[in-house]
């Protein structure tokens, strides 16, 4: 199964903990969609990564996408000339997730050839041209993107090899070498990566997620941040799911509570406490991690 239907396979338990609110989600996921098909950005224009995460909603709850102009919006794209490295990946993902016909495989075989022009000599992947060096982002965007189109991307060995770069003394990972402590999210990618493509991970990992968990709910991006945010959270509860790390039941209270403070009678999920805005990316990251609460 690949990383996207794993996570769509999680969202889709969100139901059984959003309750009577769950319609108020698929109608804000419906609004997400414009005229020519596309979800919008925070600034209201049509864009490849905010229609992924606003597809990848929409099947967790059935929700209706406008598939056909959707399809047309996406052939616009072509091959992805001009795109950058996340939103290449993303034109990737959402030619998978569209359904309907595959992308061809000429157009796939050229979208991956762009891709790989930003693979490192380490074997990892970045979206900065400058660096040298891969990170654990890269990595999992570059993988997602192989796996949607139904390839596999060579020299996997050296893509972990990449990510053993990116560990830190304190037992985590980050997105750059040598850091003295690990960040959540990269830390949350490569244990999902690492696993998904069946190496072993230190279990102590595990204990260092937890620690990230805030006191008032919900986890922090990195050690020592002021407040907690739904992504950092969702990652957490992922990463904490792939090796078989039960919650505790403090945690799991706490989490629910947190995540409550974030949704909008909107219909979406803000993306944090200092957050004004809603969109579909965090409101997936409200479905993948109160599906991961429901087990």
């Amino acid at each position: 199964m690949s990383l996207r239907l794993q996570l769509l396979q999680i969202a889709r338990l969100s139901p059984r903990l959003l309750g009577d609110s769950t319609d108020l989600v698929r109608k804000f996921l419906e609004r997400q969609f414009g005229p020519e098909g596309a979800a919008r950005d925070r600034g209201g224009r049509p864009d490849l990564y905010y229609t992924l995460f606003a597809l990848a909603g929409a099947q967790a709850l059935d929700v209706p996408a406008p598939t056909d102009r959707l399809r047309a919006w996406l052939d616009s794209h072509g091959d992805g000339e001009g795109l950058d490295f996340v939103h290449l990946a993303t034109l990737a993902r959402c030619w998978a997730a569209v359904g309907g016909e595959p992308v061809s495989p000429a157009r796939a075989t050229a979208i991956l050839e762009r891709i790989e022009a930003f693979r490192k000599p380490d074997g990892g992947y970045e979206g900065d041209r400058a660096l040298q060096h891969g990170t654990a982002y890269g990595a999992f965007v570059a993988l997602g993107a192989y796996q949607d189109l139904g390839r596999t991307p060579g020299r996997v060995i050296e893509l972990i090899r990449s990510l053993k770069r990116l560990e830190t003394p304190d037992g985590a990972w980050s997105n750059a070498p040598g850091m003295p402590v690990g960040s959540l999210n990269a830390t949350g990618g490569a244990v999902t990566l690492i696993r998904h493509l069946g190496f072993p991970v230190n279990q102590a990992v595990g204990d260092w997620l937890l620690a990230q968990f805030h006191p008032e709910g919900g986890f922090l991006a990195v050690p020592g941040a002021p407040i907690p945010d739904l992504l950092s959270t969702a990652t957490a509860l992922h990463a904490l799911a792939s090796l078989e790390r039960r919650i505790p039941s403090g945690v799991h209270e706490r989490c629910l509570d947190f995540i409550d403070t974030l949704w909008s009678a909107e219909g979406g999920f803000h993306g944090h406490w200092a957050d004004d805005d809603l969109d579909a990316e965090y409101t997936f990251y409200g479905l993948l991690a109160l599906g991961h609460l429901s087990l």
